[in-house]
């Protein structure tokens, strides 16, 4: 029996035009679409996807056992994760073994802190696979914004809210424009690293960019206890007018 092929589409921050031609033939082309979930709900990806989807296809949810939590923190969380990619990476090769093709579909870009790397890993050498890049939440957040985010010689920095505080503030202080992801739980000490760098007055927050709740504040007018996970912080560049 022949396999099924895999790909990794990248499906944008969450509104259904964004995904780009590619990705919308590999999803049809696709017997089972796999999307990565909370245990709360089906995820963005699934969302951004779910208007291009037939009938017939079958859904093959990949539901973390931990997410943004503070069991992130536990020391067991690492092992706890492996042995999930290791299980789902199983579930998908079962079906492409069926000699069923597979798309996985990704939030933003597969390979731009996705989760399709891991499955990624453990799949590639065995299956011929396809990644399909996608929009991410750093162009679509300056589109949020109506701001540009870099400009002739300017630098653009992405950074990770999970760094420590002192390397948050080293980091913002020495870029010309900066995209801060990862926020959630660590908005306040991105916030005051914002601050401590001086670049909180330049800083803007965008929530769920292309989506239906999105929304767009000066970052030092956000409440931290109400920013979740899919937001991000855009320093726009020096030189923009």
């Amino acid at each position: 029996m022949t396999v099924g092929k895999l790909s990794g589409v990248g499906v944008g921050p969450g509104d259904p035009e964004l995904l780009t031609l590619k990705a919308l033939r590999l999803i049809q082309e696709a017997d089972v679409v796999a999307y990565p979930a909370a245990k709360a709900g089906n995820g963005v990806a699934l969302s951004a996807a779910r208007p291009h989807l037939r009938a017939d296809q079958e859904l093959l949810p990949l539901v973390y056992p931990v997410t943004a939590s503070p069991e992130a923190d536990l020391p067991s969380y690492p092992q706890v994760m492996r042995d999930f990619y290791d299980a789902t990476a199983e579930e998908i090769a079962a079906k492409l073994d069926a000699g069923r093709n597979v798309c996985v579909l990704c939030e933003g870009d597969p390979f731009f802190y996705g989760s399709f790397i891991y499955w990624h890993a453990r799949l590639k050498d065995r299956y011929e696979t396809t990644v399909a890049p996608g929009v991410s939440s750093i162009m679509a957040g300056p589109a949020a914004l109506g701001v540009p985010l870099v400009l002739r010689r300017d630098t653009v920095t992405v950074i990770p809210g999970t760094l420590p505080a002192e390397e948050l503030t080293r980091r913002l202080a020495g870029a010309d424009a900066a995209v801060v992801m990862k926020l959630g739980r660590t908005f306040a000490k991105v916030r005051a690293a914002l601050e401590a760098a001086g670049v909180l007055d330049r800083a803007w927050y965008v929530e769920r960019a292309s989506q239906d709740r999105e929304r767009t504040l000066r970052a030092a007018d956000v409440d931290p206890a109400t920013a979740p996970y899919f937001s991000i912080i855009v320093l726009p560049g020096r030189e923009i007018p």
